[in-house]
């Protein structure tokens, strides 16, 4: 490994001794499936503005589209920030962080819920 890798990996990861490989593959699985959750609710984003002008007013069409474009957007950030504290801790043999993109995820499907029962009751 050169030089300039090896100290950009020490930078970025805080040193620590080299995880079983498993457990780092293991790692950026989750990582990228919290990449494709963060994809879907960017699609479900540009559906919604896009698909729905025949069911919700452009306000209620506006707020849950938004809603979904900024979790999707969140939630990307956060699978990074996930994963990297994550493996920062099995380097230095720490507990694993808890996840706090899991709470972000349940607090925005539960705000777009409460939107869309007041739009559908509402309405």
């Amino acid at each position: 490994m050169s030089e300039h890798r090896a100290g950009w990996r020490q930078r970025v990861l805080g040193g620590g001794v080299e995880p079983d490989p498993r457990f780092s593959l293991a790692n950026e699985r989750t990582f990228l499936a919290w990449i494709r959750t963060s994809l879907g609710l960017l699609a479900g984003g540009v559906a919604v503005e896009a698909l729905t002008q025949q069911i919700f007013e452009p306000q209620i069409r506006t707020i849950l589209a938004v809603v979904l474009l900024v979790l999707g957007a969140l939630l990307a950030a956060g699978a990074f920030t996930r994963w990297l504290r994550v493996e920062r801790s099995m380097r230095h043999q720490r507990p694993l962080p808890l996840p706090l993109i899991a709470p972000l995820l349940a607090a925005g499907a539960a705000l777009i819920s409460v939107v869309l029962v007041i739009t559908l009751v509402g309405g």
